[in-house]
C-alpha cells in the first residue's frame, strides 16, 4: 500500500509493498513528483555484483560507526541495518532506498519486573518522516513503508520520561535538593509518587522525603536504585561477587531456551559455563556477556576476582531481597501454589513451577493480573535471615476491624510482614481510635446507604446539592456521594467515637456530623435560599421536594392558591417551583411551572370536571378574587 509523507532536505519518493523487478528498467510506484536530481539509477555498479551488509546501532565502536559513515571504498552496494539512530540528522553515503519496518525499541516501564525495558513498538508518524527522510538527503529516492495505510500513527512520539520508571530520577532530584525543575515535559505525577515510595522501601529517602547516606552511596553506583541496594547489601566478598551476579543477570535478557522460574537455573548456568560445560539449554554468547558484565562490576565494587563456584540454596533469595523488598513473598497457609507480596498484593506460581513448597520467595519478575499476578521469576529466601536484615518490618499490633457477618467489631492480635499477615489471635480491648477507623472503613465499603438516613437529613442535603448548582457564588461544600465517601475520615469518622457497632450511630449523630460540615453562617442562608417549606395563601405552610437532578416540587392542593398569580421562586427569585395542583383527595390535577396560565387557561376546564365530583369544596368562576382556603365550605 502507498504511503505517503516526505524527508528532510530534500524529497524522498514513497511506496508500499514489493520491490521492482531486477533490472526491468522500471521505477518503483510513486506519490507525488521528486525535485530534479541525480538519477537514482546512475550509480556505478561493481562488477562483481556483491553486496556488502553493515549494521549502524549506537552501541557500535566507534570505529564502525566511523565505516558505515564512509562511502565503500570498492564502490560496492550497501545494506545497512539501522536502528532509531538513523533517524538523527548524519547522512550516509549512496542511500537512495530506505525500508520502513514501522517499528522500533523503545524504553517502556514494565512493572512486572520492576525496571524499564526496550519493548518493540509502533513509531510515531514523524518518526516515519525522518525514516523517510534518509532516502532524500543526498539525491532523489524510494521509501518502502512496511504497514497497511489504512494504520493511523501518533503524530509524535511520547516523551521517554513519561513511560518509563522513575526511581532514579526521583533519587537524583533528591540529592540535588529540590524537585521544583522545569521538565520540557513534567513527569508524571502518580510514577514519580510510585518511584518515591519505593526509594523510601530500599532506605534511599527518609521519612522527610530527603535523601539518605546509603540513598547517596547507590547514586554513585549508576545502576537502578535496586540494584545499588542490593550490591551495598553485599557485605563480604563471596556475597558481594553474587551480587555483581545477580546485577548482570537481571540487566540482561534470559540465557535460557526452557521456561524456569527459578532464577537460580540461570546463575547455575552462568556458573557451569565458567567452569566450561555450559548447558545445552541455554544460549553461550548472552552467558558470555552476562559473566563479562558481572567481570565489570566485580572490577568496579573491588570484589574478588573469582566468582562463586557453589552457593547456599537461599543465598540468591536472601540478596534480592535488599532489590525487591515489596516483593518479598510468603507462602498461602490455604494454598501452596498462592503467595502473599509485602507490598499486600497475591501472587500464583505455574502449575509446574520449579518453586512449589518454598514457603518464603522473593519475585523479580512478575506478571500483573486481575486477581493474582503470575510469579514469572524468583528465587527462595530464608525467613531467619529475612527476621535478621529486615527485622522492623516485622511487628505485632492489636488491630481492629469489621466483621461483616456480624456487623461488628472484632479485636485481633496480627503478626505481619509489611503487607503479609503471617499469624492472628483474638485481641482484647477494642482501641476506640481503631474502632473509629474501623467503622469509617465499613462504610467507605458498605456505602452511604449504610448510615441512618432521616427523610429531614436527605432533603438538608439534596438542599445543599441543589443551591450548590443554583448559587455557585455561595461556595457551598460538594455532598455527593463520591465527595462524602472521600471525605469519610473528616466528617463521619468523629461521630464514630465512643462506638462498638455500626448502628450504634443514629439518626441525629449523623445529622449532626454532616451539617457540622457546614459553616453556621451557611446554613441560615441554606435555610433562608431554600427553605424547607414554604407559606402559601391559605396561611399554611408547606413542604417543597427537593432534588439535585430536577426541579424543587410544591405539591399543595390548587384551592389553597386562590388568588396568587406567579409561581412561587426561591434562591432570591432564580429558581421557579414546580407546582402539584392537588385536588382535595390529594390527587395530581395538574404539573405546571406557570401559575398564571393554568388560572387563565386550564382553569375552566378542572372547574367543570371536579365541581360536581366534589362539590363540598369552592370552585369560583374567578380564582383571583376568591379566598384561598384548605377546608371544604362550611355545610348550609
Amino acid at each position: 500500500m502507498p504511503a505517503r509523507g516526505t524527508g528532510d532536505r530534500g524529497v524522498s519518493r514513497q511506496a508500499g509493498h514489493g520491490w521492482p523487478a531486477p533490472g526491468s528498467g522500471q521505477d518503483p510506484p510513486t506519490e507525488g513528483k521528486a525535485p530534479p536530481g541525480p538519477r537514482a539509477g546512475s550509480r556505478t555498479q561493481p562488477a562483481t555484483g556483491a553486496v556488502e551488509v553493515l549494521a549502524l546501532h549506537g552501541e557500535l565502536p566507534v570505529e564502525q560507526q566511523s565505516r558505515v559513515l564512509q562511502p565503500a571504498p570498492d564502490g560496492r552496494r550497501r545494506v545497512v541495518l539501522a536502528t532509531n539512530v538513523a533517524e538523527s540528522s548524519l547522512t550516509l553515503p549512496g542511500v537512495r532506498l530506505v525500508v520502513d519496518t514501522g517499528l522500533a525499541r523503545e524504553p517502556r516501564h514494565d512493572p512486572g519486573s520492576g525496571f524499564s525495558r526496550l519493548d518493540v513498538v509502533a513509531i510515531a508518524q514523524s518518526s516515519a518522516d525522518q525514516r523517510a527522510g534518509r532516502a532524500g538527503r543526498v539525491a532523489e529516492g524510494f521509501a518502502y513503508r512496511l504497514w497497511p495505510q489504512s494504520q493511523r500513527l501518533e503524530p509524535q512520539r511520547r516523551p521517554e520520561i513519561a513511560q518509563v520508571e522513575l526511581a532514579a530520577l526521583a533519587l537524583e532530584l533528591a540529592a540535588w535538593g529540590s524537585a521544583a525543575l522545569r521538565f520540557p515535559d513534567p513527569p508524571p505525577a502518580g510514577a514519580l509518587a510510585a518511584a518515591r515510595d519505593l526509594l523510601h522501601r530500599l532506605d534511599a529517602l527518609g521519612d522527610d522525603g530527603r535523601v539518605t547516606a546509603a540513598g547517596r552511596r547507590m547514586l554513585a553506583l549508576g545502576t537502578h536504585p535496586r540494584l545499588a541496594a542490593m550490591l551495598l547489601a553485599a557485605q563480604d566478598g563471596a556475597r558481594g561477587a553474587l551480587a555483581c551476579d545477580l546485577v548482570a543477570l537481571l540487566e540482561a535478557r534470559d540465557p535460557l531456551r526452557a521456561r524456569s522460574d527459578a532464577l537460580s537455573a540461570r546463575w547455575q548456568a552462568l556458573a557451569a559455563f565458567r567452569a566450561g560445560r555450559a548447558p545445552t539449554d541455554a544460549h553461550r554468547g548472552a552467558l558470555a556477556a552476562i559473566d563479562a558484565a558481572a567481570r565489570q562490576w566485580r572490577r568496579r565494587l573491588g570484589a574478588p576476582s573469582a566468582p562463586p563456584q557453589h552457593v547456599p540454596p537461599h543465598a540468591l533469595g536472601d540478596l534480592l531481597a535488599h532489590a525487591f523488598p515489596d516483593r518479598i513473598a510468603r507462602q498461602h497457609p490455604g494454598d501452596p501454589r498462592r503467595y502473599q507480596l509485602a507490598n499486600g498484593r497475591m501472587a500464583r506460581l505455574f502449575d509446574d513451577s520449579a518453586l512449589y513448597g518454598e514457603p518464603w520467595l522473593v519475585a523479580t519478575d512478575l506478571r500483573f493480573e486481575t486477581k493474582d499476578a503470575l510469579l514469572l521469576r524468583a528465587a527462595p529466601a530464608d525467613e531467619a535471615v529475612l527476621r535478621a536484615g529486615f527485622a522492623a518490618h516485622f511487628r505485632e499490633a492489636d488491630e481492629t476491624r469489621w466483621d461483616p457477618v456480624r456487623r461488628a467489631l472484632v479485636a485481633e492480635r496480627i503478626r505481619r510482614f509489611d503487607g503479609i499477615v503471617l499469624d492472628v489471635r483474638p485481641g482484647g480491648h477494642v482501641d476506640p481510635q481503631q474502632a473509629a477507623a474501623a467503622l469509617t472503613a465499613a462504610v467507605r465499603d458498605l456505602g452511604l446507604q449504610a448510615l441512618p438516613w432521616s427523610e429531614g437529613l436527605g432533603q438538608w442535603r439534596e438542599r445543599v446539592r441543589c443551591l450548590r448548582e443554583w448559587m455557585p457564588e455561595l461556595g457551598l461544600p460538594d455532598l455527593s456521594d463520591a465527595a462524602l465517601l472521600a471525605g469519610l475520615d473528616d466528617w463521619l469518622r468523629p461521630a464514630f467515637a465512643g462506638l462498638a457497632r455500626l448502628d450504634g450511630l443514629d439518626a441525629a449523630a449523623l445529622s449532626a456530623a454532616l451539617r457540622a460540615s457546614v459553616d453556621w453562617s451557611l446554613r441560615e442562608r441554606i435555610d433562608a435560599l431554600a427553605p424547607e417549606r414554604i407559606a402559601v395563601p391559605s396561611g399554611m405552610q408547606r413542604r417543597i421536594a427537593y432534588a439535585h437532578d430536577a426541579a424543587p416540587v410544591l405539591a399543595v392542593k390548587l384551592q389553597e392558591l386562590f388568588g396568587l398569580a406567579d409561581t412561587p421562586r426561591i434562591a432570591d427569585g432564580r429558581v421557579p417551583l414546580t407546582l402539584h395542583l392537588l385536588s382535595p383527595a390529594g390527587r395530581p390535577l395538574q404539573v405546571t411551572r406557570d401559575l398564571r396560565g393554568f388560572w387563565e387557561r386550564t382553569w375552566p376546564e378542572v372547574r367543570r370536571e371536579m365541581k360536581g365530583r366534589y362539590p363540598k369544596h369552592p370552585w369560583p368562576e374567578d380564582p383571583w378574587s376568591a379566598v384561598p382556603t384548605h377546608r371544604a365550605r362550611p355545610r348550609g
